[in-house]
């Protein structure tokens, strides 16, 4: 079945944990003695009513102050469809965890109360879903049995976000108006709200086209690893292992490996023991070639009129997660696909304030959950699309050479000019 990944952001105690719970709880996919331990922890802190929260808010922390922390993740199924949940934090402090939980997202999903209407975590969230190119964005405008149903109160908030998302780049804008406590409109049609004629929010979620969301016209294979099984059956096979990042793949067609810069062709493709005829993302597969051609980790096998950007001097929008600020000529070690160097800041463009977009045109850091367009010069070169192209190929972390901590994760914009 096909997999969707999406990612719920949103203002704090809008109701993202509690609408992964109901859409697990609705789905089946909650155990008798899971929903048993919720039931008696809602009873014991004086609840009258299932926290549904409860079943993602994993952290000591999260459950004490009702919030969410860390990005927590969440996997099930319906006959239709596999999903992967990154259900991600409120808070502005934890803008960094957002930016991990969306990056892999092929939707993102912001839920706003109705109550409340449009705030500026909602406003910061859609920014970064639009920076880090998640096609796909429903509003869910929570907490309707809250405001008694009314559509007025739906229809004035998806006017004011609709005006809002004008000036980001979405493939598709849905709004569901539901109430992840009671169940609304999550995998059911409301009772409540006749007057809403749209589809209810898990119907939407099996019925998303995202196949075209790909990139099927840059072929990209970065290289993994090279398999030499070195046995008597295999004695001469080699192959090289990787993830397809686009573009498709097939027996017979040329290819360039780069940086050696030799041409060749495709001689084989394997896929669990077994050839296929042609390879396309998110495959995993062993690519074997016609001919012997000195290939590591890090190279970059693609097409030979239609090769990646090939520089040591980048341009990209940096979000900054670590606690000491990025500031210009540190050096970091940076990872792109399967490829190491080291990288050095030489410039500080500007600091993106992604609730207004303004540009801070003077800044001379980023500091912790900041974002900022930078340029890097890398010991090696790198083989890179632009992040809108493509987001495998186009996207980098950056990791404290000290520490070994990720202290930053980047979307390239293209190759740096002076």
């Amino acid at each position: 079945m096909e997999l969707l990944r999406f990612a719920t952001a949103g203002s704090v105690d809008d109701g993202k944990s509690t609408l992964i719970g109901r859409l697990l709880l609705d789905a089946k996919q909650i155990f008798e003695d899971q929903l048993e331990a919720v039931e008696r922890t809602s009873r014991d802190r004086g609840f009258d009513y299932v926290n549904l929260a409860l079943l993602t808010d994993g952290l000591r922390a999260e459950r004490e102050q009702g919030i969410t922390i860390d990005v927590a993740y969440r996997y099930f199924s319906t006959p239709k469809r596999k999903f992967i949940i990154a259900d991600t934090p409120g808070h502005v402090q934890y803008t960094r965890n957002m930016v991990t939980g969306a990056s892999t997202a092929d939707l993102a999903l912001i839920l706003v109360d109705a109550r409340k209407g449009l705030l500026e975590q909602s406003r910061r969230h859609a920014v970064i879903a639009s920076l880090l190119r998640v096609g796909h964005l429903v509003v869910c405008i929570n907490k309707m049995d809250l405001v008694d149903y009314d559509e007025a109160v739906f229809d004035r908030i998806k006017k004011d976000f609709t005006d809002f998302a004008a000036k980001l780049e979405f493939a598709d804008l849905t709004f569901i108006p539901i109430s992840a406590l009671n169940g609304d409109n999550v995998t059911s049609h409301s009772a409540q709200m006749p007057w809403y004629k749209g589809p209810t929010l898990l119907w939407h979620l099996e019925n998303l086209y995202v196949g075209s969301d790909r990139n099927l016209i840059d072929p990209r294979f970065p290289v993994q690893y090279v398999v030499r099984p070195m046995s008597n059956e295999h004695h001469d096979y080699r192959g090289f292992a990787g993830q397809v990042a686009g573009g498709i793949f097939r027996p017979g067609d040329e290819v360039l490996v780069l940086p050696a810069g030799f041409t060749t062709k495709v001689a084989g493709i394997d896929f669990g023991g077994r050839a296929l005829t042609e390879a396309f993302p998110p495959l995993s597969v062993t690519i074997r070639l016609a001919d012997e051609i000195d290939i590591s980790r890090g190279d970059m096998i693609c097409r030979p009129h239609n090769a990646p950007t090939v520089s040591q001097d980048i341009e990209a929008m940096v979000c900054w997660f670590g606690e000491r600020p990025m500031a210009t000529k540190s050096t970091y070690t940076i990872k792109h696909t399967s490829r190491t160097a080291r990288a050095m800041v030489k410039d500080l463009r500007y600091r993106l304030d992604v609730n207004t977009l303004s540009r801070d045109e003077s800044a001379r850091q980023l500091g912790m959950n900041d974002m900022g367009r930078v340029q890097l010069r890398t010991t090696v070169p790198l083989f890179f699309d632009e992040y809108r192209r493509n987001r495998t190929t186009g996207s980098f972390i950056l990791v404290d050479e000290a520490t070994n901590n990720t202290v930053g994760a980047g979307m390239i914009i293209g190759e740096a000019t002076a």
